[in-house]
């Protein structure tokens, strides 16, 4: 076993990484960016070596710095995690001529899998089912469009390189073709710098089914399967462990063809094999096709160990120090059913914008276990990917597991950025989800319900009344006012544009009435604890970075009302082009004087791994251009002005 290991990653996934790592006796090295210097894998990890600045191409990117970190601190191999290095086959090979290990698969195997079409045709060479289509190496768009035809529509054009959605489009007629190819093949080339793609059989109910393997170079194993049909735009939301509606057949049939790819190419550690299914008909052993395979742990990793108990990092260890792999097929079982939701900083009422902001208060409850990388006080970077956190749970079944999930959302509290919470919740809840009628569409069918702001209940907007007027959390209730005053005073709070004003009366030794939107709520404290009207308030009530957070089966924040900091900007009348978020301005498309129409491109901003076209809100023409490409600017900044309308 390593006695040090360096671990090239950030976030949850290096945290998750130490945990384990400690667990074994194994002491850990963190890398970290300029902007992760205050983070929590450095402070978990024994040590921690600066690699350079925020932007990952200055730091997580430059593998030469990581391998001298990892010589400089005695660390004998270098863990990649997932994202950045763990599935570049040149890292590996540097790794290994520095005398390290690198504890994930060779980089052979991560050769053999890295492009998807040469994959494809790996992988029916060992007998493995393929979706019907192209993976040639011919890219003539006549050539491609007659290999369409060929496999008949609708078909699906995706980037050899990648994933993650870039380079992805569905075609359903022949006349669309060209179109859908041309912009295929232009993303492919800004995201990767490949613009090669290939033409697949566009499967009209899939679902996302992966199963985990793990090889020790000789002989793989395979832990079950995992359901990633959960997805929007290609990304996904929820995953489960084991699949609904599997059958003992198919299930068979999937793991030996996982197997059978992993031994094809003599794998060694932690993968993924990924699969479209064809749920139409239900779940068959024949409606099975291979998409692609991920070289490296998955973030949904731990759904798969909740069911299997077993610690996926622990065996990557002990693998890559030498071991053969600790179990047989026969021993593996399943053992109850998991969830795992994906807690994202983003906007979802601006169409899952990724957000930013720091974490006025964070905190799970009791009975699941959170991922995370970061804490109260820390900051949602734009540098990096939005994540919070990975709530995950497990029950006797798939029933009492969804409960499980759907409590432990409504009761985890994230203040201080916005988030995909009540989103998560509403899919947990969602009765076709329940039903285990899960496919890769139902999020976009379902959408608007799904984004809906939910109901605030009456008594949210009085325990918030109550925090701002110091009473809610310890403080006597005469304490809130100022001997020889009146006994009432005016409280006012804000939500969104909204200005609630609250006169806040005493009305006995522990009793308080709150008077808002006309109507009067009598509250009392009745064993440190507030009864509002009638009942018990079950909500939490946090105060930080100037607004109220009340927790009531999700978070309503009211800001702190300033009436100084109103009237203090002014809206731009559409001539002025702002950032919707932290990003990098990619492209910029016009230049001073330019006349635009409504509709046309203005840029591109970068922002956690997505691009976002930025247009021009009317018909104009360009004052200035505010930005240059390669900018890093913040949300809200100015990007583009036009001349003001006559």
């Amino acid at each position: 076993m390593f006695q040090k290991i360096l671990i090239a990653n950030r976030g949850e996934i290096a945290c998750r990484v130490i945990e384990t790592a400690r667990k074994l006796g194994v002491a850990t090295v963190a890398v970290y960016s300029d902007a992760d210097r205050g983070g929590k894998h450095v402070a978990m990890a024994d040590e921690a070596v600066h690699i350079g600045g925020p932007a990952p191409a200055d730091s997580y990117l430059q593998g030469a710095r990581i391998i001298a970190a990892a010589q400089a601190t005695g660390a004998q191999g270098i863990h990649p995690g997932y994202g950045f290095l763990s599935e570049n086959p040149d890292f590996v090979d540097a790794v290994e001529a520095a005398g390290l290990t690198f504890i994930g698969p060779s980089a052979s195997a991560i050769r053999a899998m890295g492009l998807k079409d040469a994959a494809k045709r790996l992988m029916q060479e060992a007998g493995v089912p393929v979706v019907p289509g192209y993976h040639g190496e011919n890219q003539d768009p006549e050539h491609l469009a007659g290999a369409a035809e060929s496999i008949g529509y609708p078909v699906l054009i995706k980037a050899v390189a990648g994933g993650g959605g870039k380079g992805m489009r569905k075609v359903t007629r022949p006349q669309d073709f060209a179109d859908a190819l041309a912009s295929a093949q232009g993303e492919a080339r800004t995201a990767f710098g490949n613009p090669a793609v290939l033409i697949e059989k566009y499967v009209e109910k899939p679902r996302h089914i992966e199963v985990q393997v793990f090889g020790d170079g000789t002989r793989a194993v395979h832990l079950f399967e995992r359901d990633c049909s959960l997805q929007r735009r290609h990304q996904k939301v929820i995953e489960e462990a084991p699949a609904p509606g599997m059958t003992a057949e198919m299930r068979a049939a999937m793991g030996a063809a996982a197997v059978r790819a992993a031994e094809a190419i003599g794998y060694k550690g932690a993968g993924t094999i990924e699969f479209i299914v064809d749920s139409s008909r239900g779940l068959r052993s024949d409606g099975f096709w291979f998409m692609e395979m991920n070289t490296r742990l998955q973030v949904e990793h731990p759904v798969t160990e909740a069911i299997t108990g077993v610690d996926l990092v622990e065996w990557q260890l002990r693998v890559a120090s030498g071991e053969s792999l600790p179990v047989r097929q026969e021993d593996l079982t399943i053992t109850g059913h998991a969830f795992e939701a994906r807690l994202y900083a983003e906007d979802v009422p601006a169409g899952f914008l990724p957000a930013t902001g720091r974490l006025d208060h964070l905190a799970f409850p009791p009975g699941v276990r959170a991922d995370s990388g970061v804490r109260t006080g820390d900051a949602i970077s734009p540098w990096y990917d939005p994540m919070i956190a990975k709530v995950i749970v497990h029950g006797p079944t798939r029933a009492a597991a969804l409960q499980q999930l759907a409590d432990g959302l409504a009761r985890t509290q994230v203040a201080g950025s916005v988030t995909n919470l009540a989103f998560l919740g509403a899919l947990a809840r969602h009765s076709g989800f329940a039903a285990g009628d899960v496919d890769t569409g139902l999020i976009e069918r379902d959408l608007s319900a799904l984004v809906a702001d939910p109901p605030v209940a009456p008594v949210v907007p009085v325990a918030a009344v109550l925090a701002a007027a110091g009473l809610w959390d310890g403080a006597s209730v005469p304490g809130g006012f100022a001997l020889w005053a009146p006994l009432n005073r005016t409280v006012r709070l804000e939500r969104g544009d909204t200005v609630l004003e609250a006169v806040v009366r005493l009305a006995g030794p522990e009793a308080i009435e709150v008077e808002l939107e006309g109507q009067a709520h009598a509250c009392r404290r009745i064993g440190g604890r507030w009864w509002i009207g009638d009942a018990p308030s079950q909500a939490s009530v946090v105060v930080a970075g100037g607004s109220v957070h009340v927790f009531d089966g999700g978070c309503v924040s009211f800001a702190l009302h300033d009436p100084l900091a109103r009237g203090l900007t002014s809206g731009a009348g559409g001539n002025i082009t702002l950032s919707p978020m932290p990003g990098l301005v990619k492209a910029v498309f016009v230049a001073t004087g330019q006349a635009v129409a409504a509709g046309d491109r203005l840029a591109v901003l970068e922002a956690m791994k997505m691009e976002h076209v930025l247009t021009a809100a009317r018909d104009g023409v360009v004052a200035e251009v505010l930005v240059a490409p390669g900018a890093q600017v913040e949300a809200g900044a100015a990007l583009i002005a036009l001349e003001p309308e006559a």
